[in-house]
């Protein structure tokens, strides 16, 4: 939409208006798509409406950066879940087979608190953002899990399988409390 303003060159950023009769004040608003709406009060003109779009050009550009971003690791996320699907079952499953061990199932889930969990009927859970660390650290978490299926506890002989498996496990544990939270 051409704004009717004396421009040399064509505007930055192409505004559309809406009126609003209870509006007490101009309004910017960047919509998912990129696009700006400002809000006309009532008694207020187009012309000064995108005079004040223009005043405020810098938030326009970070609120299409924001939103770009959002859009990104929205992306990112996606393609990161599709490779853990199909790398940690891999993983997994190539572990339990060194550990002479079967997995009945496997999901990969957006967990916010946990790293995987293991049920009685032998089907293991990982968080996709296992992806995200150390592949050492990785591992040490799909162990763990695998363990379970020897012993479903806690206890001092689940922790002796463990150290079996995984010998360096109290580094990897050591690991996930100092960096884990920030990858959740």
């Amino acid at each position: 939409m051409q704004l009717g303003l004396p421009f040399e060159h064509e505007p930055p950023v192409q505004f559309y208006f809406v009126r609003h009769r209870r509006a007490r004040r101009y309004i910017l608003r960047v919509d998912n798509d990129g696009r700006v709406r400002v809000t006309i009060p009532r008694g207020g003109s187009r012309r000064n409406a995108a005079e004040f779009g223009l005043r405020h050009l810098e938030w326009i550009a970070n609120q299409r950066t924001r939103l770009e971003q959002s859009r990104v690791s929205v992306l990112d996320r996606n393609v990161m879940r599709a490779r853990a699907s199909l790398e940690l079952r891999q993983r997994l499953l190539q572990l339990a087979g060194d550990h002479g061990l079967t997995v009945s199932r496997i999901s990969i889930r957006d967990q916010r608190s946990r790293w995987g969990s293991c049920g009685y009927d032998g089907h293991i859970c990982l968080n996709w953002r296992l992806m995200l660390m150390p592949p050492e650290i990785r591992d040490y978490v799909m162990l763990h899990e695998l363990m379970h299926l020897r012993r479903m506890d806690h206890s001092r002989r689940y922790w002796e399988l463990v150290a079996a498996a995984y010998p360096d496990y109290q580094r990897a544990r050591a690991w996930l409390r100092q960096h884990g939270p920030s990858l959740r």
